[in-house]
């Protein structure tokens, strides 16, 4: 599913218009996206926790070169799925 489909089948589920669901999901996209940017998580009971997880500095090598190279530290998103998400896909 890409992100066309998601915005026709919310619209669908909510009966939003289209234009409606999309600028409900680009907010909710920009809104997790500052959230994890100023370092806080974001904790949806029963789908999940969104946050940024701190990935140090390591060394790797050049797969073109064989060379190695430092990989710098850095953050990256991480998303734990809850519980309640976890036991619906294992129905």
């Amino acid at each position: 599913m890409n992100k066309s489909e998601l915005v026709a089948k919310l619209a669908e589920d909510t009966g939003l218009k289209k234009s409606d669901a999309e600028s409900f999901l680009d907010a909710f996209i920009a809104n997790v996206k500052e959230v994890i940017a100023n370092g806080d998580k974001l904790q949806l009971v029963g789908f999940g926790t969104f946050e940024a997880k701190e990935r140090e500095e390591r060394t790797g090598i050049n797969p073109a070169t064989g060379e190695k190279i430092t990989i710098a530290a850095c953050k990256v998103p991480s998303f734990k799925p809850g519980k309640g998400f976890k036991d619906e896909l294992n129905k």
